[in-house]
């Protein structure tokens, strides 16, 4: 008997189903436990109470501070944890707008392709491949999402309503193309990284004035505004297809 066409035996297959939801679960248990313990000391206060020894250090090994940045950066936003809003400002007041930019928007999507990856490969594999079976609203939605991967996610990078785990987990859950994932999350992530990078560049002047930066600052028009207009730029191409379809019909 050919021994390529012998069956993989069921504990075996079993044993590998749960390999894979390993990485998930293992960010999940890491994300509870860093919220329970980590809420109270990644925070401004830290950093305020640190910087003069950060900057320090990163004045004699600026390219050392930067690659711990990033990796610190990555295991925020791969583990969920608190404080990647800090870690983001941080990068503005460390480094300045132009590097403090480039570093949290690559330490950031790097993140966020982690746990896309862990979640793709146990859970979201497992959902998408029962979601093909069914004929119902599901499986339709999903459709819908494929056929316009880019503008969505472009949508749910841009909106600031839209938690950024929820951004990074659910593309994942729903079989999305890791190609357009990985683009859109680049440079769906610059306009809100610029922001942030923006205010942490002037955080050395609200520490000295006894002052927490004001992340309501997103929130101002003159701020919300572009990003919501680049978000609506986002959504035209759904539109469009949307109006043709009804004329089509």
């Amino acid at each position: 008997m050919d021994q390529s066409t012998t069956p993989t035996p069921a504990p075996a297959r079993r044993k590998t189903g749960l390999m894979r939801h390993l990485p998930l679960a293992v960010i999940l248990i890491v994300a509870v436990i860093g919220a329970v313990t980590l809420r109270d000391h990644i925070t401004f206060d830290t950093l305020r109470d640190n910087r003069e020894a950060l900057l320090a250090f990163r004045n004699d090994n600026i390219m050392l501070m930067a690659l711990a940045f990033i990796a610190t950066y990555i295991l925020i936003v791969a583990f969920s944890l608190p404080g990647a809003a800090v870690a983001s400002v941080t990068g503005g007041f460390l480094f300045g707008l132009t590097l403090g930019t480039a570093l949290n928007v690559t330490a950031a999507s790097l993140g966020a392709i982690v746990i896309f990856l862990a979640a793709r490969w146990g859970l979201g594999r497992t959902l998408a491949a029962k979601i093909e079976t069914t004929d119902g609203t599901l499986k339709r939605l999903k459709q819908g999402l494929h056929d316009n991967e880019i503008s969505v996610l472009f949508l749910m990078r841009l909106v600031p309503a839209v938690p950024f785990f929820v951004a990074n987990l659910l593309p994942a859950l729903v079989g999305v193309r890791f190609v357009n994932f990985a683009f859109t999350t680049v440079l769906g992530i610059i306009p809100g990284g610029i922001v942030y990078t923006w205010i942490g560049v002037g955080l050395g002047e609200v520490f000295d004035r006894g002052e927490s930066p004001d992340l309501s600052l997103l929130w101002e028009p003159q701020i919300i505004g572009p990003i919501l207009g680049l978000a609506a730029l986002a959504a035209l191409p759904m539109a469009i297809k949307y109006f043709r379809g009804k004329k089509d019909v």
